[in-house]
């Protein structure tokens, strides 16, 4: 067994491990944005600052086991490896949505949520189709 095997393996567990409260965190946001009552609203403050700072580190070792895959690799693969830089901008796109998550859940906090239980539907799909094409990319390797 090489160590680039282990980096992959623990890889993949990592993220879809984040990806299990990246789909879900929004969903409570949902039902969040939805609900009158201020018993409801405590239980979801609590809810949803306990997932995503569950899931935080499971963001980070994604891209400690992901840097770690690409500098076993060598950077002469890396260079040669255009899908990889654009799967690598898609990810990007990801920790910016996670880091976005950490403001929403502040104004939930703060009681300034403004945003609808519709744009939390959109916005809970967004990382669904950002991980479709990072899969393509990393399976298919299509450039």
């Amino acid at each position: 067994m090489t160590l680039i095997l282990v980096y992959k393996a623990l890889h993949l567990f990592f993220m879809v491990a984040w990806f299990a409260g990246i789909f879900y965190l929004p969903r409570l946001f949902v039902y969040h944005a939805e609900t009158q009552s201020t018993d409801c609203d405590k239980t979801f403050k609590v809810m949803e600052r306990r997932l995503l700072f569950f899931v935080t580190p499971f963001a980070l070792l994604t891209l400690v086991f992901g840097l770690l895959l690409i500098g076993s690799y060598g950077s002469a693969w890396f260079a040669a490896s255009r899908w990889l830089h654009y799967k690598l901008l898609l990810v990007i796109l990801l920790y910016l949505y996670h880091g976005y998550c950490f403001k929403l859940l502040a104004d939930f906090k703060h009681n300034r949520n403004t945003r609808s239980a519709r744009f939390y539907r959109i916005f809970n799909e967004a990382p669904v189709l950002i991980l479709l094409a990072i899969i393509l990319l990393a399976v298919l390797k299509p450039i």
